[in-house]
């Protein structure tokens, strides 16, 4: 007997009838809310928000440095490096693992990655482990406990529950096994908030606005009625003559039919107009709220009222410094606390996403900032070819500077 028919039956049994229960009715009685996300998320508004979070993050790539004096040089990357930058796991590439991590961790204001690895040896600082491979856990699956008892042997320190949707088993994970990304909104520093609960009556009023829109859509742009008749009708009858009615006119195949009326029959039409509820209006300025909460400007949701295509490239400029560089910034340090050892810490070694691959210019823009920089001794030319994907050439690998250019202190001096 499965789950469902047990509890169909110790219901039946307490209340002496037989009863039926649907899904939704099922998920109510215990307690829990089936539809929770799926109507923030179906919301256009929301949906295009975490899209532009989670591309974003998807296509910022990771990369790994070695701090030399006061400038950094590429590193040779470790296991737990190369698969993050190549591989995190063998069924994601970089793309989809960062882009999971964060559509996770704005709808549900938490994301967690468990670091699977294999033990090596004991080392200076404790037990060696190799990295095998990253693994995103579902955020709705994974609870946050603190172990203020010791119970699990580390007073004060978190632990990781997670429920495997697929296997059904349970299990608990310590915290330098989890990264755990969050968003701004904390109030305790261990959980985050999502947005859909911060802005819970805003997203829902959004998706109701939205379903307004579909109904209408469905009736063919039709208003509601109402027949008006003479006589009396059974409530049997009265429904019967609604539905035959309501099949007639309503639908885009019914638009701009021609249906008789017997005698006696008026129709009133009920109508309430978009312009005059302001609904473009009200919809407009919740389409917004959400995006601020977010963070997303509102050309990036096709919102170019105070705005231009023209200038796109100062908002992508302003989205990194506002939004991105704080979300950038938290990834880079759980990163570089949870997947490095402590004598790579010590030693300079640490991870940093690209966050140029966002700020991209166009052609003219782009080839007259990288020839500055060769010209003033910033990039070297093959570092130039390198950035317009050419390949480096013999004796490119010196800085180059005006002849011309003397110290600040020469200045004036004729000796």
């Amino acid at each position: 007997m499965d789950f469902r028919s047990r509890i169909k039956n110790a219901v039946s049994a307490l209340s002496g009838r037989s009863i039926s229960l649907d899904e939704q009715e099922l998920l109510e009685w215990f307690g829990i809310s089936g539809q929770k996300g799926k109507k923030s998320i179906n919301e256009v508004t929301y949906f295009t928000c975490l899209k532009m979070l989670s591309e974003t993050m998807g296509k910022l790539p990771l990369k790994y440095y070695k701090a030399e004096g006061s400038g950094r040089t590429r590193a040779d990357p470790d296991d737990a490096a190369r698969l993050l930058i190549n591989r995190p796991n063998p069924i994601m590439t970089p793309a989809t693992f960062w882009g999971t991590i964060e559509a996770n961790c704005q709808h549900y204001g938490n994301a967690f990655v468990w670091i699977q690895t294999i033990f090596i040896k004991k080392g200076k600082y404790g037990g060696e482990y190799r990295v095998k491979a990253f693994w995103p856990m579902q955020s709705d699956r994974t609870t946050v406990l603190m172990d203020d008892a010791g119970i699990f042997g580390g007073a004060g320190e978190l632990y990781y529950r997670y429920n495997d949707p697929k296997t059904g088993k349970t299990y608990t994970y310590a915290q330098n096994s989890i990264m755990h990304f969050k968003t701004w909104c904390s109030f305790d520093g261990i959980m985050g908030a999502s947005v859909q609960d911060t802005l819970k009556n805003a997203v829902s009023g959004a998706g109701e606005a939205q379903a307004y829109l579909n109904s209408l859509y469905t009736q063919g742009m039709t208003a509601s009625m109402a027949l008006q008749y003479t006589g009396d009708l059974d409530k049997s009858k009265r429904t019967a003559l609604a539905n035959e009615y309501n099949s007639l006119f309503t639908g885009a195949k019914n638009a701009g039919k021609v249906v008789p009326l017997p005698i006696g029959m008026t129709l009133q039409p009920l109508n309430i107009k978009l312009t005059d509820a302001q609904f473009y209006e009200l919809k407009k300025y919740t389409a917004l709220q959400i995006a601020a909460a977010f963070g997303i400007k509102p050309n990036q949701i096709n919102d170019y009222e105070k705005s231009s295509y023209a200038n796109s490239e100062t908002q992508q400029l302003a989205f990194l410094v506002d939004t991105m560089l704080y979300r950038l910034t938290q990834y880079e340090q759980e990163i570089n606390y949870k997947c490095q050892t402590r004598e790579q810490i010590d030693n300079g070694f640490f991870y940093k996403f690209n966050e140029k691959a966002i700020l991209r210019a166009d052609s003219e823009t782009q080839m007259g900032s990288i020839k500055a920089a060769v010209n003033n001794g910033i990039y070297t030319p093959n570092e130039a070819r390198n950035l317009l994907d050419m390949p480096s050439i013999e004796g490119g690998d010196v800085l180059i500077v005006n002849g011309n250019y003397i110290p600040l202190t020469k200045v004036g001096d004729k000796t």
